[in-house]
């Protein structure tokens, strides 16, 4: 908690410099904010493509200045970069819940960090990113609501390093739903900040399919290249 609010009050008084590319006395210039599109998503795939794997769409690239904005709020705590990730979420976000209209409230599930993670970052970055994306849906006139849904019920190796396969084995059965039936909403989407090789969000959608709910899509900030 301390570190948390370190955090936000350092996000106020430090100098500022550009997260993308260091230029001073700016966040985020034009040109990096640029390379985190809000108008849009493309569709992505990993390949191999995890089993239960639902459609996918990315606003970004994990590249050059995207990369290096979501490393800058995701590890180093620049948590007013939550602002323009969450625009560029938001684009993936409607692209994955399809062309139509949603019926009713869309909710978006974020992946869970780890408790480790947490408490080393002093935050959680995809729930924070979720929030913003949905506030600026709900700015739009999209009726949508963050639901925390998972949780982890085991812990896990670090990702760094494995390939899909292991990835896939290191996660499976790691995420769990919400406990009780009842409380499960319409129609979801699953949301998370970078996708490489698929296995993460397949666990997800395996988590809360097997509570019973419905799963649109995902939706994340940037992929890999190649993807």
């Amino acid at each position: 908690m301390f570190g948390g609010w370190m955090r936000e009050l350092g996000g106020l008084v430090l100098p500022a410099e550009c997260a993308g590319c260091g230029a001073a006395r700016t966040p985020l210039c034009a040109q990096c904010r640029a390379a985190l599109p809000a108008g849009g998503a493309r569709r992505v795939r990993p390949r191999p493509e995890p089993p239960g794997l639902p459609p996918v769409y990315a606003a970004a690239v994990f590249a050059d200045r995207a990369r290096a904005v979501l490393l800058a709020h995701k590890e180093r705590g620049a948590l007013g970069l939550a602002g323009p990730l969450g625009a560029a979420l938001a684009g993936a976000v409607r692209a994955a819940a399809g062309p139509g209209p949603v019926a009713g409230v869309l909710h978006l599930v974020p992946v869970p960090s780890a408790a480790a993670a947490r408490a080393r970052r002093g935050h959680d970055p995809v729930r924070r990113t979720a929030r913003s994306a949905a506030a600026r849906l709900r700015a739009r006139g999209m009726p949508v609501r963050v639901w925390c849904a998972l949780r982890h019920r085991r812990r896990v190796a670090d990702q760094a390093g494995l390939d899909a396969l292991a990835r896939a084995e290191n996660l499976r059965g790691a995420l769990a739903g919400p406990r009780g039936r009842s409380a499960l909403p319409g129609p979801l989407v699953l949301v998370d900040d970078l996708i490489t090789t698929g296995a993460t969000l397949a666990e997800a959608a395996r988590a809360v399919r097997e509570s019973g709910a419905t799963v649109l899509g995902a939706a994340v900030v940037a992929s890999v290249p190649g993807s």
